[in-house]
């Protein structure tokens, strides 16, 4: 689980009706404010790079199921590998010491 925090960027889907696709490509957001581990306010930009805001937005860590409707964020790819690398060399520290 990466941990959210405050100018993390992160990609986000807005609300959708459960009958909709999501977008072909999501939007970039920063994190504005952290509610928990998994919900947070956003702050983004919309296809145009029109300022937007979104609040109490889910969001998703490792294997959670992408929701079928409403709003989410997700880390993006590269986050993700640079997490799970971290905590590789987490463990080699701690295993060596």
């Amino acid at each position: 689980m990466i941990k959210p925090s405050i100018g993390r960027v992160v990609w986000f889907q807005p609300g959708k009706a459960v009958e909709q696709p999501l977008r072909d490509q999501p939007f970039a957001a920063i994190v504005a404010y952290v509610w928990n581990d998994r919900m947070v306010n956003l702050a983004y930009f919309n296809e145009n790079g029109e300022p937007r805001n979104a609040t109490s937005v889910t969001l998703l860590q490792d294997d959670d199921a992408t929701p079928g409707h409403g709003h989410f964020a997700e880390w993006m790819p590269y986050q993700v590998g640079q997490a799970k690398k971290h905590d590789s060399l987490e463990a080699t520290a701690k295993g060596t010491a």
